[in-house]
């Protein structure tokens, strides 16, 4: 019988859904978490593995004789060495699109507490400011409107291209910077152009490229400095992109005027990372792509996945 593995369940599945699609595939186990040292242990007898964080190393699946297949339930790979799971033949698999919706919603989550400081007025309002105040409205930070400013998009995929939608919808003008320059969109005054344009051009800059080597800390103090004083910078999408302690600078020197992140280099977080006391920074913990709609359709896309592999045509199989 097919034995699989979960390795560490609990942030697809906290408790609000179910696993029984895979008890139906298998002798399912599920682990909410598997610290490294107990990988091997957990999944030496399995012949299907699904992880989301939990690294598997070449080490470890050369020591795993029985594994046949790897269900990434994440969109992004990079914690499975998938050359060497290639050269052991084992089938690797990832998820795809399952969040376009949430994570576009988010960045806008982000921006528009950026723009509207909804919390810290509802605090006001909770802590008696208004019921004390002279007049019929206060506000206690700049408001701003986006209507007319520029989104700076980096990496039009489909979430960049949700997000450009939004914009659009919002009146704003549209910039994006890929490596493919497929398909432009059909908004009025979009353009594609080089990352160093997008951010001297943009007001709110919004990340959405994957983290290769290439663009690892491509948010940095050179680039930092072509924004303009008054942009905000967005990042939904990989903490490695952007070289942190580099952005607490500008913001705490007033370089940029605020940041929202949901993710970073190392997470959870060091208590020592500068960003935890940045002016004006926002920060998530890594929450986008989590709402109870996402996740549903993240369970039944890696079910499907395994399904499809079990019957000899797997689909969304990753290549190094």
């Amino acid at each position: 019988m097919t034995k699989i593995v979960v390795l560490d369940g609990y942030a697809l599945n906290p408790g609000d859904l179910s696993w029984t699609v895979f008890h139906d595939l298998g002798e399912c186990v599920v682990y909410d978490r598997t610290p490294t040292d107990q990988i091997l242990n957990r999944a030496r007898d399995a012949t299907i593995l699904l992880t989301n964080k939990t690294p598997l190393t070449a080490r470890t699946l050369a020591s795993l004789q029985d594994l046949r297949y790897i269900g990434v339930l994440a969109t992004g790979y990079n914690i499975v060495d998938v050359a060497a799971a290639t050269d052991l033949g084992i089938v690797v698999t990832n998820v795809p699109s399952y969040s376009t919706h949430s994570v576009a919603q988010m960045v806008f989550a982000l921006l528009l507490e950026l723009c509207h400081h909804v919390q810290l007025h509802s605090d006001a309002v909770k802590g008696g400011e208004w019921t004390r105040s002279q007049d019929f409205c206060f506000w206690k930070a700049p408001l701003i409107e986006l209507q007319g400013k520029t989104m700076g998009i980096v990496g039009l995929g489909q979430i960049g291209r949700q997000v450009a939608k939004i914009a659009d919808a919002l009146g704003m003008r549209v910039l994006a910077s890929s490596r493919t320059q497929k398909d432009p969109l059909e908004y009025p005054g979009f353009r594609w152009v080089p990352l160093d344009e997008l951010l001297q051009s943009s007001d709110v800059v919004s990340l959405h490229c994957p983290l290769f080597p290439e663009t690892e800390g491509m948010i940095n103090k050179r680039t930092l400095a072509l924004m303009s004083d008054s942009a905000f910078l967005i990042n939904t999408a990989r903490g490695g992109l952007i070289v942190e302690a580099d952005l607490a600078e500008a913001l705490n020197n007033g370089k940029i005027a605020g940041a929202g992140l949901d993710v970073l280099t190392a997470e959870p977080p060091s208590t020592a990372n500068s960003l935890l006391q940045a002016r004006n920074c926002l920060i998530t913990p890594h929450i986008s792509w989590a709402t109870a709609e996402a996740r549903t359709r993240l369970m039944v896309i890696a079910a499907d996945n395994l399904r499809a592999f079990l019957t000899g045509q797997p689909v969304h199989v990753v290549k190094s």
